[in-house]
């Protein structure tokens, strides 16, 4: 059997399934705003769009391995649980770290379906290898300032993260928040030398949860997740350094169906949806 008739299938009956679910959901939560351009990684962002649902939840079985950037665990867990009621036959399962740490698992090899990266350089080291091509943004981020809820070191502004003795943690500089930290840092002018610079995001606020730092630079998804252990809030100039998530599937994918369906799924309405619930802003 071909592939493109079994995508077609697939895609075409969602909007059956799925047409009762969005006549249940208010409008006004629904992203609409789209971006084009964007840089050759990614291809420019992308408009949601009804998801594919099935009229037949056989068509697509298997296993399904995603690689995404550690600060999507919230969102993609709740979305790859949806996937899966909406395709029971495929199992997913997702591998969360830093962008860059998937990035060279990728090119080493590993034999992954779908990735999904927090910025686009790192989409372009797998892109410019030849293992994908045409990744879409499906959503943008933003760096807010993390302190453990008491605030010991009375960090108000970025500037203070400078402070003689306040410890701060980043994110390693070939990690998108890391990246995009040191950007900010540079633009605000604040110069400082963290205690520690981590692989992921998520290592960056536990580390501030547990008070091993007086602060941390995160983005404003995961602090929202952690509100009843930090307090945050967004520093000058973070509106200027915004992440651009892309996705792609990738071209050796194992179970190339799924993969597609599942790019589709996140792209679509009810995966941006779900983005949008955790905080993420629209492509």
């Amino acid at each position: 059997m071909r592939r493109i008739p079994i995508i077609a299938v697939a895609t075409a009956a969602v909007a059956l399934l799925l047409g009762g679910c969005a006549s249940t959901a208010s409008p006004d939560t629904t992203p609409t705003s789209s971006r084009t351009g964007g840089s050759d990684a990614s291809g420019g962002g992308v408009a949601p769009r009804d998801a594919p649902s099935p009229a037949d939840a056989d068509v697509l079985t298997g296993e399904l391995s995603v690689s995404a950037a550690a600060s999507l665990k919230g969102a993609f867990d709740q979305a790859i649980a949806q996937f899966e009621k909406l395709f029971p036959g495929v199992h997913v399962t997702a591998t969360y770290d830093g962008s860059s740490t998937l990035a060279t698992q990728i090119d080493g090899g590993a034999k992954v379906d779908v990735f999904a990266s927090a910025d686009e350089a790192n989409m372009a080291r797998v892109t410019g290898a030849g293992l994908a091509s045409g990744p879409a943004v499906f959503a943008r981020n933003t760096l807010v300032v993390v302190t453990p809820k008491a605030n010991p070191a009375g960090i108000k502004t970025l500037a203070d993260l400078a402070k003689p003795g306040v410890k701060v943690v980043l994110c390693a500089p070939e990690v998108p928040c890391g990246a995009a930290s040191k950007k900010l840092l540079a633009a605000q002018r604040v110069t400082l030398t963290p205690v520690s610079q981590e692989q992921n995001v998520t290592a960056v606020l536990t580390k501030v949860r547990s008070d091993e730092a007086d602060a941390g630079l995160v983005y404003k998804t995961d602090a929202a997740a952690a509100t009843a252990d930090v307090r945050s809030f967004t520093p000058a100039g973070a509106d200027q350094v915004v992440n651009a998530y892309p996705i792609v599937a990738l071209k050796d994918a194992p179970n190339p169906d799924a993969a597609t369906t599942f790019v589709s799924f996140i792209t679509g309405t009810q995966g941006q949806k779900i983005l949008a619930s955790f905080g993420f802003d629209g492509p």
